[in-house]
């Protein structure tokens, strides 16, 4: 070459293509890395190829460098190597960051999640991570709120709430995020799976977390939760004859959670014999960061016994069921707590953390239960809602609406048994007490006429209590009382009764008046006496004196009386004496002439006694020989004759008697 100036300006030209070509190598191989950056490194050209299903090179493939670039300036041959920044994994307080590895391992067959090994720590060494065996596929452990760390964009993916970091290799996913569009949405998730999960009473309730697992071995058959051990525990403590029930239920409702920190740690969870599907052990109140990948969490009601209540468990899971009821009992099973059934054993007062799918509580009111057929119901409890009042018909057909209250009670030791009969206290209610109930007035009205129903009432009531206690005794329940409150008659009956009232409050109204009049005239009567108390006096005076005289004249009366009695006294026995000599001399003379009559009858025969008779009676005077009508002709003795055959005809003249007399006759 000459030393032309055209030479001189080629070289010179070429010189400073050199110097602007080599300035810009240096200012584009030099890379200024922040504080919170990585530099991704792409190799543009290479004699080695990736493999198909590694997105990263590890051995100076062309592609994405497995070396990142750290915060820093950083040189890197243009063009062969082209490097991309990009931030630091940044998880937001609140939040949880979930990890998806694009390199590794393929997952084992039915796996849903990469195992996990302390040596991976948080992701941000890549060759430690693929030389301690890491699979593709998310990753167990999530990373924690405020993590900030370097992790290779390619390698992993990394989804918070608010962005996700990183470059998804599949098709799809590239274009969402060519667009700015990838968001947890992509992956199907939402932000609020994305958040710690904090269980916290929800205003006055008490919440605890229903665990579901959607990875693990599956459940033994017929088993509808898994218990880390199964229910080994309880099989040994039964073993032992001095292990009681509610030992037995605190190791059913204590927790196995630790040995998973809370199912935080998945990988332990799966070391420890966890299972798919729903968990035996809930979570409690806490903060707990779950991969949403593998972990749901469902915040249900905690069970609450309040005082005068005990919570009957139906047990879903456990062992076998043993049936302790007994042979007379024939409504179900009734088991020992840790056995599939109804536990013999009920929860008392109390708080407890109980799996609700599993575990179903029925709570029973130990206190005096108060049921109101009415159309307002208790306010204590709501288990009379649907109670209305009865309605009957009396023997004349008359419709009574009654309002009722039924007092019951049952016990805690018996509430296993009743739910077992009856299934829930909403059953017993409902199905029992409101048939037998509501059956029991309506035929007893139709056996009573209207009248006689309210008349008898407290007998109707008392009869309804004896038959209702005996009815649920069969329940095991207890009847405390039986009341009506309330009847509502007909508008006809209550017409009927208001006239027949009425009328009951007139003429005790005029009762009260007759009695109002009697008292006022004792009144005027007691006024009359007080205004002639002076009269009176003189009056009773005058009485007084009137009655002393005639006392005394009394005592004269008195005395004469006497005079007079002994003197008649003696005249009668006076009488009465000489009556009996006469008497006497009168018996002796007619035996005298009885004696003589008979002594001439035996003489001279009976007729000519009849005459000597009849001649003696003339003589006495006793017969009457002068005829009453005189009538002439004839001689006397004719006359005679005649009279004295009448007198014999007509027997006045008698004959003489056994004793001697005559009979007495009258005059013809």
């Amino acid at each position: 070459m000459d030393g032309s100036p055209q030479t001189a300006l080629l070289v010179m030209l070429i010189a400073a293509a050199v110097i602007l070509f080599l300035t810009t190598v240096s200012l584009k191989s030099t890379h200024r890395i922040g504080p919170t950056e990585v530099g991704l490194v792409t190799k543009r050209f290479s004699r080695r190829r990736l493999a198909d299903d590694n997105p990263v090179a590890f051995a100076g493939e062309a592609g994405y460098q497995a070396d990142l670039l750290m915060p820093g300036q950083r040189f890197k041959l243009w063009p062969v190597y082209s490097v991309t920044k990009f931030p630091w994994v940044q998880v937001p307080a609140g939040e949880i960051g979930v990890v998806i590895a694009q390199v590794g391992a393929p997952l084992p067959i039915g796996a849903k999640s990469a195992r996990y090994r302390p040596e991976f720590a948080n992701f941000s060494d890549l060759r430690s991570f693929l030389a301690h065996g890491g699979e593709k596929g998310v990753q167990r452990p999530v990373l924690p709120p405020g993590t900030l760390v370097p992790i290779h964009p390619v390698a992993f993916v990394v989804i918070t709430a608010r962005e996700v970091f990183g470059v998804p290799v599949a098709p799809e996913l590239q274009a969402l995020a060519a667009h700015r569009e990838l968001t947890p949405a992509a992956f199907g998730l939402t932000p609020e799976r994305l958040r710690v999960m904090v269980i916290s009473p929800h205003g006055d309730r008490d919440v605890i977390g229903l665990v579901t697992v959607l990875e693990g071995e599956p459940l033994p058959s017929g088993d509808l939760a898994s218990r880390l051990g199964g229910f080994g525990d309880i099989t040994a403590m039964e073993a032992s004859a001095d292990t009681t029930d509610a030992e037995i239920i605190d190791v059913l409702l204590g927790s196995k959670n630790e040995l998973h920190n809370n199912y935080q740690d998945f990988q332990a969870f799966l070391d420890a014999g966890g299972r798919i599907g729903l968990q035996h052990d809930p979570l409690l109140y806490g903060a707990y960061l779950l991969n949403p990948f593998l972990v749901m969490v469902e915040l249900v009601p905690m069970l609450v016994v309040n005082q005068g209540q005990v919570a009957v468990i139906k047990a879903f899971v456990g062992l076998p069921t043993l049936d302790t009821s007994g042979t007379d009992f024939k409504f179900g099973s009734i088991v020992r707590p840790g056995h599939r059934g109804i536990w013999q054993e009920p929860l008392r007062t109390g708080k407890y953390a109980i799996n609700p799918r599993i575990y179903a509580a029925e709570l029973v009111p130990t206190f005096i239960l108060t049921l109101n057929w009415a159309n307002l119901m208790s306010t204590a409890h709501d288990l009379d809602a649907r109670l209305e009042p009865i309605v009957g018909k009396s023997r004349e057909g008359f419709v009574f609406t009654i309002d009722l209250q039924v007092q019951i009670h049952v016990s805690d030791g018996r509430a296993p048994r009743v739910i077992s009969m009856v299934g829930t206290m909403l059953n017993l209610v409902n199905e029992v007490l409101q048939s037998a109930v509501g059956n029991h007035f309506r035929n007893t009205l139709q056996a009573l006429e209207a009248i006689r129903f309210i008349e008898t009432r407290h007998e109707v009531q008392q009869a309804a209590f004896t038959a209702i206690t005996q009815y649920l005794a069969g329940y095991e329940v207890e009847t405390k009382g039986v009341y009506i409150q309330d009847v509502v008659f007909p508008p006809e009956l209550v017409e009927v009764l208001t006239h027949r009232e009425i009328a009951n409050q007139q003429r005790a109204t005029y009762e009260e008046q007759q009695r109002a009049e009697t008292v006022r005239v004792q009144m005027e009567k007691a006024r009359g006496t007080a205004d002639m108390q002076a009269e009176l006096a003189a009056a009773a005076v005058s009485v007084e004196i009137s009655g002393n005289k005639a006392k005394a004249r009394e005592a004269e009366a008195g005395g004469q009386a006497a005079y007079v009695r002994l003197t008649g006294q003696a005249e009668a026995d006076r009488t009465q004496a000489v009556g009996l000599a006469e008497a006497k001399a009168t018996e002796a003379l007619g035996l005298a002439r009885a004696a003589g009559f008979q002594a001439q009858r035996d003489a001279i025969g009976d007729v000519p006694t009849a005459l000597v008779a009849l001649a003696n009676a003339i003589a006495e005077g006793k017969i009457n020989i002068v005829p009453e009508v005189l009538v002439t002709g004839g001689s006397s003795l004719d006359g005679l004759a005649a009279t004295l055959m009448r007198a014999l005809h007509e027997g006045k003249v008698p004959l003489p008697q056994q004793d001697g007399r005559i009979p007495q006759q009258g005059r013809g």
